[in-house]
């Protein structure tokens, strides 16, 4: 089969930058005014989910030296659902991976799979906490807001999020999503957090927003009086920012890499445009890709493949690397049981493009629209094929970096990534 001839594109995105990250973070919990609420010796816990956010590490620090510098005592708390095969271990596992272990914080880890049921919602609904969060002093609400994959409302991703299924690990993951069958997303993220904010001794959050090239675009102190009206401004600015594919329309869109710290479905599908249905973009999506093929997942998703069922095609080594019980725990606890479904998988890449090719329609595969990316969440340098030519010409935010040069495939049938193309210069 004939592939496409490519370019190297680098697209332009609007992409403010917070200055230093440490001093931001301490400037933004003092509009918390924690004065005469926290007491010498007291415990605050601060959250730390699973999600891969820029500077993480460096904004967690930084808050345990705020809390230490109030003469209080900061511990760590993994708050992310089911993700690290539903273990305390495995989550506290994550945290190292991202840098945050006890030495380099200065501060205790307290990782735990345990919770206490705080109250009951109107809906009937038990409230799920963190044991170790629950019996701290304060608790810090520490998260990235921006829009959830799977669910619309005036909250998504974010504060509200992180108390509901982080902090309510995998007990409270499971009832969450198993009442989303009888209940709005946007009653019970309300009726929780209510709870929570009511109950659990909660002193503030600080929200982090991206831009869309991975970078801490803003830093946000919330309190706890204005957790819902702050996070929903806040979401429509990680809308605003969100990283796009170059082009609404896709024959076959190639993934290198997907993973849990990339999205909470591996592959952000406000991206992808597969937000209300797996396999096909519906009305209420921006763009609209007719197959995707995943090459690989990332390091840091320990072998945790959720949203690899949205993807059509694959390959061998991609399955190999699949852990199919943490895979499972994890799309199971979401109500996503197709998202750990397995597409078709080939023993080389070449294979697997060129069986996606014949199933795209009538153009010629050589002409078809094909589009390469990283991941979901680096999008600044992708590659295009060149039936986009006129389009790219036409789009000032976009800017052709090389090409076109032949599709980007080794002598051993395997594809380079997109950071390996442009390190060759194409």
């Amino acid at each position: 089969m004939a592939f496409p001839r490519m370019y190297h594109i680098r697209q332009h995105f609007e992409a403010p930058v917070e200055g230093d990250i440490a001093t931001r973070t301490r400037e933004e919990l003092d509009r918390l005014d924690w004065t005469g609420r926290i007491k010498p010796g007291q415990t605050v816990a601060i959250t730390a989910g699973s999600r891969g956010i820029s500077n993480i590490d460096t904004i967690i620090r930084a808050a345990c030296d705020y809390v230490r510098d109030k003469q209080a005592v900061p511990i760590i708390i993994p708050a992310m659902g089911s993700h690290g095969g539903g273990t305390a271990e495995g989550q506290r596992g994550i945290l190292e991976g991202y840098g945050i272990t006890a030495e380099a914080m200065q501060a205790e880890i307290r990782a735990s799979m345990d919770t206490v049921i705080v109250d009951t919602t109107p809906q009937g609904i038990p409230v799920h906490f963190d044991k170790h969060a629950y019996e701290a002093d304060h608790v810090l609400i520490v998260g990235r807001v921006k829009p959830h994959t799977g669910f619309v409302g005036e909250i998504e991703s974010g504060l509200h999020k992180m108390m509901l299924i982080g902090l309510g690990k995998h007990a409270g993951a499971k009832i969450y999503h198993r009442a989303i069958q009888d209940f709005s997303f946007p009653e019970i993220i309300r009726a929780v957090a209510n709870v929570v904010l009511e109950k659990c001794d909660v002193i503030g959050g600080l929200a982090i927003v991206e831009n869309a090239r991975d970078q801490t675009g803003l830093l946000a102190g919330v309190r706890p009086d204005e957790f819902f009206e702050r996070e929903r401004e806040l979401l429509e600015l990680s809308k605003r920012w969100l990283p796009r594919l170059p082009f609404p329309q896709t024959d076959l869109l190639i993934i290198d890499e997907i993973g849990k710290n990339i999205s909470g479905t591996g592959l952000d599908t406000n991206v992808v445009g597969r937000k209300y249905n797996d396999h096909a973009a519906t009305d209420r999506d921006d763009v609209n890709v007719r197959r995707i093929f995943v090459r690989g997942l990332t390091e840091q998703t320990h072998g945790n493949a959720t949203g690899i069922g949205l993807s059509e095609f694959t390959n061998q080594r991609t399955v190999d690397a699949v852990d199919r019980h943490i895979t499972a725990i994890n799309s199971v606890t979401g109500g996503h049981p197709t998202a750990a479904m397995l597409p078709i998988a080939f023993a080389t890449d070449a294979e697997s493009v060129e069986a996606a090719l014949q199933t795209v329609g009538l153009t010629p595969p050589d002409q078809c629209r094909v589009v390469q990316i990283s991941n979901t969440l680096h999008l600044t340098d992708v590659l295009v094929s060149e039936a986009y030519a006129d389009q790219i010409g036409n789009n000032a935010a976009l800017e052709v970096v090389a090409g076109p040069f032949d599709f980007p495939l080794q002598s051993d049938g395997n594809l380079r990534s997109v950071v390996e193309s442009i390190g060759r210069g194409h």
